[in-house]
């Protein structure tokens, strides 16, 4: 499962090409054209501006304010439940304290 394949090489068929020949070439000078003139650019057409409507930011601002309210409640619940984990956690341990030296106090 974990063996890697190995390729095999094609059965030959007793065919060989001849190598290849290679003839040298003979450089031409070419003759230097001037460079291109500049382009000016076509104009960019200008991006529309959003414009707000009372209505457009009234939205932006509801949703801006429920987000806030949203992240707000979910930090502060999350801080209440660490909160109170903590105090079942001393409460817990001030009791098995209270009972382990009640224990040595009977001996």
């Amino acid at each position: 499962m974990f063996r890697p394949k190995v390729p095999t090489m094609p059965t030959p068929t007793g065919q060989v090409s001849p190598p290849a020949v290679v003839e040298p070439t003979a450089i031409v000078p070419v003759a230097q054209t001037p460079p291109p003139a500049p382009v000016t650019p076509a104009p960019v057409p200008a991006r529309p501006t959003v414009q707000l409507t009372p209505g457009t930011a009234l939205a932006l601002v509801g949703g801006g304010t429920a987000v806030v309210l949203v992240v707000g409640a979910v930090l502060v619940s999350m801080l209440l439940a660490v909160a109170i984990t903590g105090a079942s956690v001393a409460v817990c341990a001030v009791v098995l304290r209270s009972l382990l030296a009640s224990e040595t106090k009977r001996r």
